[in-house]
């Protein structure tokens, strides 16, 4: 496989890496999409797609041979997403990868109120001990999830209290990593923490979302009690439900708040807030 690109690309058949695809093929560069379905591969010009899973080291490492740079975004929730991320990661550096720019997440740490936060350290410190060389974008909470957040009766309701949190949106993060892509080697060793231009409380989404839609659209601060509750009925398994919740407890302590300059210094364009965004065509 070392005839295919040496910048390969995980996640495109996804937003946000289907994002990051699709410009640096407009920007003119060569990519191996790693896909998990090869049918469902963007056609993109000089951009083969090559099948691979996380789980799976012998296919993993086939994939990634030649590879030199690795765009690796996180694998979908699963309760088994940390073990997949380590044996992706030992397979790139089997394969001789050179570079992995990760998707991690902001605030990212072994003692991080968000469950998953702490997933990605452990993943990042994985990466370290590689011996390859690292960037981290460490993601504030999307952006485009808060619109999504209200039910059908137009009710926002999580254990945040009067948190807030730096939401940054997608098509920032997309233009980031690009700019990390086009020349690697300038942010090797870098962690970058990715958010949007403000504080944002649920109470201010909420009314902000409502100014934007004309629907009335509010914030309910839920007790953990009555957020456990209130999601069982999802019948999800006990750590997805814990991870739900801990988004929110996240933002109450206020561990996502604190806008950066990181997105405009890596794209030169300052970072979309919520009432640009929700103005814009969605996907």
């Amino acid at each position: 496989m070392t005839d295919l690109p040496d910048l390969a690309v995980t996640g495109s058949t996804g937003v946000l890496g289907g994002m990051v695809a699709r410009q640096l093929a407009d920007a003119g560069f060569s990519q191996r999409l790693l896909v998990r379905d090869a049918g469902r591969a963007p056609e993109l010009q000089d951009a083969p797609s090559a099948v691979v899973s996380y789980a799976d080291p012998v296919l993993a490492r086939s994939a990634l041979d030649g590879v030199k740079t690795l765009f690796m975004v996180s694998a979908a929730e699963a309760e088994d997403r940390l073990q997949q991320h380590y044996t992706f990661v030992d397979a790139a550096a089997a394969a001789g990868v050179q570079h992995i720019v990760y998707t991690s997440f902001f605030g990212a740490a072994p003692d991080a109120s968000f469950t998953l936060a702490r997933d990605h350290y452990a993943t990042e410190e994985r990466i370290r001990a590689s011996g390859m060389a690292f960037t981290f974008l460490r993601d504030n909470f999307y952006l485009d999830f808060l619109p999504m957040l209200a039910g059908e009766d137009g009710v926002v309701r999580g254990p945040a209290g009067d948190g807030v949190m730096a939401a940054v949106a997608r098509e920032d993060i997309a233009r980031s990593a690009v700019a990390v892509l086009r020349d690697p080697a300038v942010h090797a060793g870098f962690t970058y923490n990715l958010t949007g231009p403000e504080d944002i409380s649920l109470a201010r989404a909420a009314e902000v979302l409502s100014n934007a839609t004309g629907r009335t659209v509010t914030y309910h601060n839920e007790t953990l009690e009555e957020a456990y509750s209130s999601r069982a009925s999802y019948g999800a398994p006990a750590w997805q439900v814990k991870a739900w919740v801990s988004t929110y407890t996240a933002i109450a302590n206020r561990e996502l708040a604190g806008p950066t300059s990181d997105v405009h210094g890596l794209t030169g364009q300052d970072p979309i807030g919520l009432a640009e965004f929700v103005k814009l065509p969605q996907i």
